[in-house]
């Protein structure tokens, strides 16, 4: 465990209040910066984030604020946990305050959806040179909360600053191993939220087991597929976050886009199913800009593009599983 730090907290929601239950356990004091002030001084008076994780009372070390700068002034550490949408202008407004040599790391899963671009380019366009990491694994909120035994990748251009953030996060349930592929890392958190939705479809149309181990391992394949073309390293996508990540978010309720999946095959619609979630599904934006990076790449990826029509396209669940089936048969591999 490394000496007690004053770390930059920003982004309110469940996987962020998690991170900063686990970095006060490892001795360090947590600034929890979130931009709706109501948001955050609920946070203050019921002593717990109620709405995004309730059940959990902050520690003394946590300190909730809606001030930017207050967050910022005297941490020694950032780590970024906003939803992918909100990715750049957090980023931009820290590249108004923070020193160029200042390290930013963030656990956000996502795309930057305007340009498609992946988040560490995003993080290199708007704060310029400078530490930059990424924080992605098999690893629910609510479990990371309650101490239970999580392992996680962090991933950075800078092997030292990789070391230093996975040290923050590291204690006696929560093993942090380091990385140095942060695009194999980035498209894996992305891209495994989409095939979250597609095996909630297939298990909520009643599809069974079998269909849902073939949805996981083709979906490996089209993450292996984009991933690699990208130049993203072969070996990150059977690691915590690629493998490990895409069997957790596809095989448990906890996971947001799996339960996004399920709504769907139940007739929600994409608007019904999200407001009856009540926090963000990343895969929803993330399904759009997916399908315009496969387009731009000229890569195949079947499972995903059907989740894109459903979401995107008013396809329904039954005509995206019978698109799929219906594809001509051809070889596993090559």
């Amino acid at each position: 465990m490394c000496t007690p730090a004053r770390i930059a907290l920003l982004g309110p929601g469940s996987w962020g209040t998690a991170l900063g239950l686990q970095l006060c356990r490892n001795g360090h004091e947590v600034r929890l910066w979130g931009h709706e002030t109501a948001q955050i001084e609920a946070i203050r008076r019921d002593g717990e984030n109620r709405h995004f994780l309730p059940g959990h009372p902050l520690p003394a070390g946590m300190h909730p604020t809606d001030s930017l700068d207050e967050a910022l002034d005297g941490a020694g550490d950032c780590l970024v946990v906003v939803p992918s949408q909100a990715f750049r202008l957090v980023a931009r407004q820290l590249a108004e305050r923070l020193p160029a040599d200042f390290g930013v790391a963030w656990a956000t899963k996502g795309l930057d959806v305007a340009s498609g671009q992946l988040l560490h380019t995003v993080a290199q366009e708007e704060l310029g040179e400078r530490p930059l990491a990424v924080v992605s694994g098999p690893s629910f909120a609510g479990e990371v909360a309650r101490g239970l035994p999580t392992a996680v990748t962090v991933a950075s251009n800078q092997p030292e600053f990789a070391t230093r953030f996975a040290t923050l996060l590291h204690g006696a349930t929560f093993r942090a191993y380091t990385s140095p592929d942060m695009v194999g890392v980035e498209i894996c958190g992305a891209a495994k939220n989409v095939l979250a939705i597609a095996t909630g479809i297939a298990d909520g149309l009643g599809f069974g087991a079998n269909t849902r181990a073939a949805l996981i391992t083709r979906g490996l394949a089209e993450l292996i597929r984009v991933g690699t073309a990208l130049g993203g390293r072969p070996e990150t996508f059977t690691g915590l976050a690629g493998l490990g990540d895409l069997v957790l978010t596809c095989t448990d309720d906890q996971s947001r886009n799996r339960r996004m999946g399920l709504a769907l095959a139940r007739g929600k619609s994409v608007d019904e199913a999200k407001a009856e979630i009540g926090q963000e599904v990343e895969g929803v934006v993330t399904a759009l800009a997916v399908h315009r990076l496969a387009a731009r790449l000229g890569i195949e990826m079947p499972i995903s593009e059907q989740v894109y029509r459903v979401l995107h396209e008013g396809v329904s669940p039954a005509e995206a599983t019978r698109a799929l089936l219906e594809r001509e048969p051809k070889p596993e591999f090559g």
